[in-house]
């Protein structure tokens, strides 16, 4: 339900979270090719990052993340022939996926069929509705979308709970130091224990990294400034204060690109496009009839500032809820803009229905075309 509502108010973002993912299981896929002479595959990789792969703690479980099984399988304390035993064969992924080939080829298939009838009816200029203008939006973010999760299994409800092998101290704290979230672990504590959970971002291997880089970094510039803040934090995280959830304050990050895309000279234009297209499919129905002027005015003027609103916050490569200068307003600013034109369209759509062009339930002769020989 959750993923179904943010694909409905904003169809980019969930466009976005299937590249980023596509992305993280490229690179798992790339950083395990010589540990298990490239037998772990796309399929895999979109498994563990998925959240399915978990180990039993005291507490109930914890997840595998991708860049903690690739340190795994480097340091030799996992073998990729255990695969069967870390339900990582295959079959297995295959077998808990709920949706094949098929079924993706079929749903291609009837918005695509769609998106033809919408093209024909503009060449015989006939009028699309607000309704069929706002559907015809979604299709190609929804088609790259389908295409980067092709190899992604579906609605897995079980993840696979495994053992974690034998490890010295200083490598299980090395281990568990690399969880890039507990949010999403089963121990019962702090926000685990929140159904809001559903509507958290699943965050990725990139933004773990670049906190830890810019740890680092602070800890090279002030090193005894940044051992002392974190005795001082670590003498306030009691226990008593994990379990009640009253962590210490952080910074809040809006959105985050994955650095390799963000820098790309080929994926980034493409994405931009993609991310653009959605607010100008739209314009589409510029000269549709609406039942007021007004109407008509507000779809236009949300239609363009969704546009616009949406390229200017791709621009940002992070954004963080906290004050940096001017641009900080104008990367805070641009999603509010978004969600705004988002729903005034929605609106539009619904208000529409009371006064609707009779044009739109005309229509054109297809006995005309060779196509209806198919």
């Amino acid at each position: 339900m959750a993923l179904c509502l943010k694909a409905i108010i904003a169809p980019e973002f969930i466009a976005v979270k299937g590249l980023q993912e596509w992305s993280q299981a490229r690179r798992m896929v790339k950083d395990c090719h010589d540990l298990n002479q490239g037998r772990l595959k796309l399929t895999h990789a979109f498994y563990v990052g998925m959240l399915a792969l978990r180990y039993r703690t005291p507490r109930g479980e914890k997840i595998i993340w991708p860049n903690q099984y690739t340190w795994l399988l480097q340091r030799g304390l996992v073998d990729w022939q255990d695969d069967a035993e870390w339900a990582l064969s295959e079959d297995t992924i295959c077998d808990k996926s709920n949706a094949d080939g098929t079924a993706k080829l079929l749903a291609l298939g009837q918005v695509s069929w769609f998106a033809a009838q919408c093209i024909m009816r503009r060449a015989h200029a006939l009028p699309l509705s607000q309704l069929e203008s706002m559907t015809l939006s979604y299709i190609p973010l929804f088609a790259i979308t389908y295409l980067f999760w092709w190899l992604k299994p579906k609605d897995v409800l079980t993840p696979s709970i495994i053992h974690l092998p034998n490890m010295s101290e200083e490598q299980k704290n090395k281990f568990e130091s690399m969880a890039v979230s507990d949010v999403f672990d089963n121990e019962g504590i702090g926000k685990q224990r929140s159904i809001w959970t559903i509507w958290y971002l699943t965050p990725r291997v990139f933004e773990k990294e670049a906190k830890d880089k810019a740890q680092e970094q602070e800890m090279e510039q002030n090193p005894i400034r940044t051992i002392r803040r974190a005795e001082n934090l670590e003498a306030k995280m009691t226990t008593d204060l994990l379990e009640a959830g009253n962590l210490p304050a952080k910074e809040i990050v809006v959105a985050h690109w994955d650095p390799e895309l963000y820098r790309s000279n080929a994926l980034w234009p493409v994405t931009c496009l993609f991310g653009a297209s959605f607010g100008a499919l739209h314009l589409i129905a510029w000269d549709t009839e609406f039942p007021t002027h007004i109407e008509q005015w507000l779809w236009r003027g949300a239609a363009l500032a969704t546009t616009v609103s949406l390229l200017i916050f791709m621009q940002f490569e992070k954004v963080v809820l906290r004050w940096g200068g001017p641009l900080t307003l104008i990367s805070l600013i641009s999603p509010v803009v978004y969600l705004l034109s988002r729903l005034i369209m929605m609106g539009g759509v619904v208000a529409a229905f009371r006064a609707s062009d009779p044009k739109i339930y005309d229509t054109y002769v297809v006995s005309t075309y060779w196509i209806h020989v198919l």
